[in-house]
């Protein structure tokens, strides 16, 4: 009895020391399982040298930059021509009933002209100038003004009057080409909104241009042909054996009808320093 207890507390002893040995085995295995990977190190061999305190310089070139697209800009389009402008047809007129006066003698063409001049300026209708005394007396200050002219009005005359009369700036220009003449007559008017004063039958007579009709506007076109004229013949009704009848007042005449009257001044008839052609008293801005 004594026997089998020894050896039974022997058995026990072992098996205690036994288990002891398995326990402190699984204590250092479930240690090691709780710690990180080990990581595996990446710097090149050199770094060797670096720790030693030199600085690693790398060796590798850096990949070359991928080109970025180039854009390719779209096509501009061409700019379209500007339109051309069309002449469309023009006029102009600045007659009012009661602007025409004739002349009350055979002389006083000039004084008459310079009050009709004066009554389609003025558009009110309140201040006509149609008085025989009154134009007794333009025909006095045109005379006094003209040069060279046989005792009586010149063209010079008649543009210093209205100037004079505060109907101005006028001047006398002579213009050798008879289409140009017409379109300086019909570009003065539209650029002043004022009559135009026409030297008729070589220089012997005053008419009055009140109005046109063109092809085109002339603060458009540079160039616009005249196709009608309008005008006042202080001589009318009476008119003249040699140059032909007096148009009615504002009458519209083709350029053709006005070139029967209207010509070229004969240089004989007063003397100027202007050269031979159409003359105009002009109105000036």
């Amino acid at each position: 009895m004594t026997g089998a207890r020894a050896r039974l507390l022997a058995w026990f002893f072992s098996l205690a020391v036994l288990l002891s040995g398995c326990s402190s085995a699984n204590g250092v295995d479930e240690a090691a399982s709780d710690q990180p990977p080990p990581v595996e190190s990446t710097q090149p061999a050199d770094s060797a040298h670096a720790a030693g305190g030199e600085v690693a310089l790398a060796t590798q070139a850096p990949p070359p930059a991928s080109p970025s697209p180039t854009s390719v800009p779209a096509p501009v389009p061409a700019p379209l021509p500007a339109p051309v402008a069309t002449p469309q047809p023009y006029s102009l007129n600045l007659y009012q009933q009661g602007d025409f006066v004739p002349q009350y003698t055979f002389d006083w063409c000039v004084a008459a002209s310079i009050q009709m001049m004066h009554n389609l300026i003025d558009d009110t209708g309140g201040g006509t100038w149609a008085g025989r005394a009154q134009q007794s007396e333009l025909w006095d200050m045109a005379r006094m003004r003209s040069s060279d002219s046989f005792n009586g009005a010149n063209p010079f005359g008649w543009a210093a009057v209205l100037t004079a009369v505060r109907m101005g700036p006028y001047e006398v220009v002579s213009i050798a080409d008879y289409e140009d003449a017409l379109q300086a007559a019909a570009r003065a008017m539209a650029s002043t909104g004022r009559p135009v004063g026409l030297v008729m039958w070589s220089g012997r007579h005053a008419w009055v241009m009140s109005g046109f009709e063109s092809l085109g506007d002339p603060a458009q076109f540079p160039e616009f042909p005249v196709t009608g004229v309008r005008v006042l013949d202080p001589l009318y009704p009476y008119g003249s054996g040699q140059w032909g009848p007096s148009p009615a007042p504002n009458s519209l005449l083709t350029p053709d009808q006005l070139a029967t009257q209207f010509v070229v001044r004969e240089p004989r008839r007063w003397s100027s320093a202007l050269p031979a052609g159409y003359l105009l008293v002009l109105p000036r801005p």
